[in-house]
């Protein structure tokens, strides 16, 4: 490590730490169930076998956790809220106090309204679960909407679309392939119904969560160029074209349900910010013939390319790639190619899966990417925030808790929360920050 000054970001960029309700709240008992709830019901599924009945049981521990909060020092807390559990009577109650808590503490309250999380008897293959979710988007905003200000309406389309639809590894655990474009399609759709459930409600300030990483063919080859094309229209632009352009790539429009050029009119809704989600870029090539092992998930044979390692990269505790200098590529070519379509950015995840509490390595990849992201802000794009994924170690689906991803390492036997190294460490940079003077060391 040798000292060399993180740049300052410009003033009112705002800073946060991220997680999600059926991560972290448990309380199970006092909501209804969820698709992952009977997934994760099912041998097998989980790789540890666990359930995320208790998780870090937040529910009863949101105090300790804005207390975190606010040690810390970030502007805002993005958290999602259980469509489940707003299902069961007397379940925005909580939502309620820890809203108040956040407001007592000084951190912006930042609800994501869905995170994989669906009500056990809804099903995204059906048009009436995005007209149901419009109808929770407002019950929702009229509770917290004196309190909260910046909204978010989906995490992730496409990882719910391709894992939980298409492969089978994540809730509902369905393995339709390309049958599950609809799937996609009436997220998005959800998406621009609850942007206007939310505007009538008096709601502003409202962005999306994608995910979105740069796709690298494996060689300039016609045949690994075309794979990685397809690839690219399949997690990037089949879910930003949509919402920035109003309309989907060619070819896919028609392969999806109902009226689509209506749809795409709610679909484009007009965005305040546009959230990414980033954490490493894809290699892609013509298909092998074979399945392969990418992220921990087993993509299987006969689709229209492969994943590739990317060699001589650093990789974190789950595997992925650390490319810090990928977020600068992705963030600018959104930007050359959404123009004045793209609005202002916010990175809403970023983070990595270490273990350990003195854990150098996290504090290395957040130090790289902060900066990456500067270089992005540097070069024109129009970057509001940074949210770190995420503040607690929690149930990472189908992966149990074997993965930590958190800057707050939780004892899942007695529940004690222990900072992390990396917590320390961005507790000085975000004082820093919002001092006005630079901080913060490079990991070499």
């Amino acid at each position: 490590m040798t000292a060399d000054p993180i740049p300052r970001f410009p003033d009112g960029f705002l800073w946060g730490a991220s997680t999600s309700a059926h991560q972290i709240e448990g309380a199970a008992d006092q909501r209804a169930p969820s698709v992952w709830d009977a997934f994760t019901a099912e041998p097998g599924r989980v790789k540890d076998g666990s359930t995320a009945a208790v998780a870090c049981d937040h529910v009863r521990r949101y105090r300790e956790d804005v207390a975190l909060l606010a040690d810390l020092g970030v502007d805002a807390y993005r958290f999602s809220v259980s469509w489940p559990r707003v299902n069961t009577p007397g379940g925005l109650d909580f939502y309620d106090r820890l809203v108040d808590e956040l407001c007592a503490a000084g951190v912006r309250p930042v609800p994501t309204l869905f995170h994989w999380d669906l009500p056990a008897e809804l099903d995204w293959l059906r048009r009436e679960t995005a007209e149901r979710f419009a109808q929770y988007a407002a019950v929702v905003a009229a509770r917290l909407g004196d309190r909260v200000t910046k909204w978010i309406t989906l995490n992730e389309p496409a990882e719910h679309t391709l894992l939980g639809h298409a492969l089978g590894v994540h809730a509902p655990g369905k393995r339709l392939l390309f049958d599950a474009l609809p799937v996609a399609h009436h997220q998005l759709l959800a998406h621009g119904l609850a942007v206007r459930a939310l505007r009538a409600a008096g709601g502003s300030d409202i962005g999306i969560a994608n995910s979105h990483g740069p796709t690298w063919p494996a060689s300039r080859e016609s045949a690994d160029l075309e794979a990685a094309e397809f690839y690219d229209v399949l997690l990037n632009r089949l879910f930003a074209d949509p919402l920035l352009l109003g309309r989907y790539p060619e070819g896919i429009g028609e392969l999806m349900p109902g009226d689509v050029a209506a749809d795409l009119e709610v679909i484009a809704e007009p965005l305040d910010w546009y959230g990414v989600n980033y954490y490493a870029p894809t290699r892609v090539g013509a298909p092998q013939g074979a399945g392969i092992d990418f992220g921990g998930v087993r993509m299987p044979a006969g689709l229209p390319f492969s994943v590739r390692e990317i060699e001589g990269v650093p990789v974190t505790g789950f595997g992925w790639p650390v490319v810090p200098e990928a977020l600068t590529e992705l963030l600018t070519a959104f930007r050359d190619r959404y123009g004045d379509r793209l609005p202002p950015v916010v990175i809403t995840e970023n983070g990595c899966a270490y273990d350990g509490v003195d854990d150098t390595d996290r504090i290395a990849y957040l130090d790289a990417h902060i900066r990456a992201l500067h270089d992005a802000l540097r070069a024109g794009v129009d970057v509001r925030g940074y949210f770190v994924w995420s503040l607690l170690d929690n149930f990472e689906w189908a992966e149990g808790y074997a993965r930590r991803f958190g800057l707050v390492h939780v004892d899942f036997t007695t529940q004690r929360r222990t900072p992390k190294a990396s917590f320390g460490w961005l507790r000085e940079v975000l004082a820093a920050q919002q001092g006005g003077v630079s901080f913060g060391s490079r990991a070499r």
